[in-house]
């Protein structure tokens, strides 16, 4: 599949703000990162949870495992944010139906990810050049861009708006 050079560079921002291309521990840029949350170390301060999957083969959680805790709350925020747009699990096996993915390769969820855009009309917002339209259209899904209603804060407009023209002028 070849991807536009605008589209690419959105993709590029969204790994960015979903902090998985530029995670310590990624071996391919971000695409086999699982959802990172805070444990308790043994001083009793809160630390990062890092971890990477190697096995492309299908989402990570698709075995049953367990989601992780990314946040104690209250509530308590549980994940299977996977791969380099934070896939949840739960979302996995439509699009893997929908898009005849056979795998989580890197591949297949760029396959996702621009389908996911192309349903809120993002990936058509990109080609008009209305990137912060399409960061706004996308919000419901990245819980790093503004607007989100994760309750994870996020990114600053300008901050994805600064980040993407890095990626397209590149």
């Amino acid at each position: 599949m070849t991807i536009a050079p605008s589209l690419k560079a959105f993709l590029d921002t969204i790994a960015v703000s979903e902090g998985t291309s530029r995670e310590d521990i990624t071996q391919n840029d971000g695409y086999d990162v699982i959802v990172t949350g805070e444990v308790e170390g043994s001083n009793g301060c809160l630390m990062r949870h890092e971890e990477i999957f190697t096995d492309y083969s299908d989402h990570p959680f698709a075995s049953g495992r367990p989601a992780v805790l990314v946040r104690e709350g209250p509530p308590p925020l549980y994940s299977t944010a996977s791969g380099r747009y934070q896939l949840e699990f739960r979302w996995w096996p439509a699009y893997k139906t929908m898009l005849h993915l056979p795998d989580f390769t890197p591949q297949s969820q760029d396959a996702v990810a621009i389908e996911q855009m192309k349903e809120r009309g993002a990936v058509a917002l990109i080609a008009a050049g209305d990137i912060q339209g399409a960061i706004t259209a996308c919000a419901s899904i990245w819980a790093s861009f503004p607007g989100n209603d994760y309750g994870q804060g996020g990114n600053t407009m300008g901050a994805l708006l600064e980040q993407y023209q890095t990626f397209v002028n590149g």
